[in-house]
């Protein structure tokens, strides 16, 4: 798990984690250590809050533990920040249910990764030996339909679909009602990507969690919002939208192998209390990988300093 991490998100590693490992090379920690860490710490995407509460944390814990050299300051920076995102209840965890169908609504904005987020996902289920369904709710695009059809025939998964420009909510119903009567135990709704400032697009959304709601039980629907990672600090506007809108049970953290903007994944589970659940760590099929806190921060970090 660890060397799979590490090989798949590089990018991250050779331009942010890099530059923290570096600082915690230092020989002593002083005032230029406090004020280096900071910087790298911001320049990978962490907020200005996280960031001074992980300083401040650390200098107390510095303190009351005597630590002179930051190398010896490195295993307990590496414990703090796993502490921080297990804090989020959900965190790295598969969305289920005990009744079928189980309906999960994927959402986010234009290019963000929705429809391949929803093949790899599918995958997943089905190699625990769940039955799945797609709906193909992204009826704006013909494009989106089509790249179902094609996710549909890589993993054996039945598409329920309608034509082009059809109401996305009754492809939602005719998905969960086709999931009831082959005794499926997941629907995996890809939606129409849409910004969050555009009201009526938000407001259609809502009506397909209502009719998944209604038809598959109320604690029997999850929304995943895919976000891309690329975005950093940028895409947390979306999540805080989307969140108002109907509620998020989890982040799909796309296209984190590309990213330098490392710390937003600290951003999103400290400043937001969003568990991320998946990340997308490349193009093939198996590159969704669910998220682990200690195997990603010893990834992240490798622990080198020891």
């Amino acid at each position: 798990m660890f060397r799979s991490i590490g090989d798949k998100i590089s990018k991250v590693k050779n331009t942010w984690s890099s530059g923290i490992l570096n600082v915690f090379k230092s020989a002593r920690i002083d005032e230029n250590f406090w004020e280096e860490l900071e910087e790298t710490l911001i320049s990978g995407d962490v907020s200005l809050e996280l960031t001074d509460d992980l300083i401040e944390e650390l200098k107390d814990q510095a303190s009351r533990k005597n630590i002179k050299e930051s190398s010896e300051l490195l295993k307990v920076f590496s414990d703090l920040l796993v502490e921080k995102i297990k804090r989020i209840d959900g965190m790295g965890e598969e969305l289920t249910s005990q009744q079928k169908p189980y309906v999960i609504i994927l959402t986010g904005v234009n290019g963000s990764g929705k429809t391949t987020s929803a093949g790899k996902l599918a995958l997943k289920y089905l190699d625990a030996g769940k039955k799945v369904i797609f709906a193909a709710a992204d009826t704006y695009r013909a494009a989106a339909i089509e790249q179902l059809k094609i996710w549909g025939e890589r993993t054996g998964v039945r598409v329920i679909a309608q034509k082009h420009g059809s109401d996305p909510a009754s492809v939602v119903f005719d998905a969960i009602s086709a999931a009831k009567s082959s005794d499926a135990d997941v629907v995996i709704a890809d939606t129409a990507g849409r910004l969050h400032s555009r009201h009526n697009l938000m407001e259609e959304l809502s009506k397909i969690y209502r009719i998944a709601k209604k038809e598959a039980g109320e604690s029997n629907v999850g929304v995943l919002l895919v976000l891309d990672a690329v975005m950093g600090q940028n895409g947390l506007r979306q999540v805080e939208e989307f969140n108002r809108i109907l509620p998020l049970d989890g982040i799909i953290l796309a296209k984190y192998d590309t990213t330098a903007k490392g710390g937003i994944i600290l951003t999103v589970a400290e400043k937001l209390r969003v568990p991320v659940r998946y990340l997308g760590l490349g193009e093939q099929p198996q590159d969704l990988c669910g998220f682990d806190p200690e195997s990603f921060i010893e990834a992240l970090l490798e622990r080198r300093a020891n």
